[in-house]
This record gives structure tokens, C-alpha cells and sequence, in this order.
């Protein structure tokens, strides 16, 4: 955990400290074979971090239903700062129809922690198992520990809007640079250089370049 700290502290931004968490968490905690972080912003589910492929799609799911041990924690329903659920591979009377999608997606057993932080509740740190009965009690110790780690990285962030609209930004100039290396055969370095000039000669921010070549508006060449 000591080193967890330090290369913690060395990230440069609060995405980059909640993914190093969500990876920490698969590769300390016994069995973790994934783990993500989710928050719930005006209702709906918004993965703040996943490491795996399971994360992002049980995340997704349970926004739609309504329902799972992650949404509900992060919602802080019924009071509950950490759940464990031994065996996804039998029906659940929580949570009925996320278990069934749960047990589609291969997931066996999971467990969360609630994150916060001078009692500001942020989301939930949530751990994956493909094995039933991955987790037993200890689980909730480093659960705890993890969690305080991601909870002092998201209050670092003003709000799950904020940290979700910087996501967005990354993403939308991340495809824009794909568009322009493929279609002029530039570098990275050299798309994202176009994006700057772009934005700078035109005074227009860079993610609202970005969504202009994606829709196809604009072409630098």
C-alpha cells in the first residue's frame, strides 16, 4: 500500500490516479480478476475507471435496470458502504434480473466498497470475480484501503460532471486524431499538433475541433 501511495502521487491527473486504483485493485487483492469505479450523477451510472472488460458493461447494465450492488451503493441505498456477494451464478433476490445478466457477462462473485470522503459519498469501488466464492470477509480491509485512495483522488476533481466532461473531451479528440492520421497519414504527434493549431488560430477550443472533424465539418488539409 506504501508504494501504491507513492506511484499514486506520481500520476498527473485525477483520471490517471482512479485508473491506477482500479488496476492496483486486480492486481493486490487475491482472485480480483477485474475491478472499476462507478458513480451515479442525476440518476444515471457513469464509469469513472475500468480495468476489464466486465466493468464497464455490468456498469452499464445496472444503469439501465435501475438495479445491482454497485448502483445501489453508490447511491448509498439502504445505508450499505460495502456488499460482497459469494455466488453470481445462483439467482439473487436483490438483484434478479442483473444476476442473470451477470452470469451471461461470466462473472462469479463480486464486492464493493463505498468511497467518500469527510462523508461526501462519490461512488463505489467494485471488484470482479469469473469464480464463485472469490472473496471472502478480508476482502472488506482492502476494499477499505483501496477505496480511500480513490476517494481522496475524486474530491481532488470538483464534481462527477466535471471528471465525466474532461473523459468525454479525451475521448472525442482521441477519435479526432484517429480520423486525421488516417486520412492524411500523420503521426500522433502530428494530429494532435493539427488539433492545437486549429484551435488556436481560430480561437475554438480543441474538444470542439475535435467534434467538428468527427462530424466531418472540418478538414485541415
Amino acid at each position: 500500500m506504501a508504494d501504491l501511495a507513492r506511484k499514486l502521487l506520481d500520476q498527473e491527473s485525477v483520471q490517471a490516479t482512479l485508473d491506477t486504483i482500479a488496476a492496483a485493485a486486480v492486481e493486490l487483492v487475491e482472485s480480483c480478476d477485474e475491478a472499476g469505479i462507478l458513480a451515479v450523477r442525476k440518476g444515471r451510472a457513469v464509469t469513472l475507471a475500468a480495468c476489464g472488460t466486465m466493468v464497464s458493461e455490468s456498469d452499464r447494465i445496472q444503469g439501465e435496470l435501475g438495479e445491482g450492488p454497485c448502483y445501489d451503493l453508490a447511491r448509498r441505498k439502504n445505508g450499505a458502504r460495502v456488499y460482497r456477494i459469494a455466488d453470481l451464478t445462483q439467482p439473487h433476490p436483490s438483484w434478479q434480473r442483473f444476476a442473470v445478466a451477470a452470469r451471461e457477462l461470466g462473472v462469479g462473485s463480486m464486492a464493493g466498497v463505498l468511497l467518500y470522503t469527510d462523508n461526501d459519498d462519490f461512488g463505489a469501488l467494485n471488484l470482479y470475480a469469473r469464480r464463485p466464492g472469490a472473496f471472502g470477509e478480508d476482502i472488506e480491509t482492502a476494499g477499505w484501503l483501496l477505496a480511500s485512495h480513490a476517494a481522496v483522488a475524486l474530491a481532488d476533481a470538483r464534481t462527477i460532471d466535471q471528471l465525466q466532461h474532461g473523459m468525454e473531451t479525451r475521448h472525442a479528440i482521441g477519435e479526432a486524431m484517429g480520423i486525421l492520421m488516417e486520412r492524411h497519414g500523420l503521426s500522433e504527434d502530428d494530429a494532435f499538433d493539427v488539433l492545437r493549431r486549429i484551435s488556436q488560430n481560430h480561437n475554438v477550443k480543441l474538444r470542439d475541433v475535435a467534434q467538428r472533424i468527427r462530424a466531418g465539418r472540418t478538414d485541415p488539409a
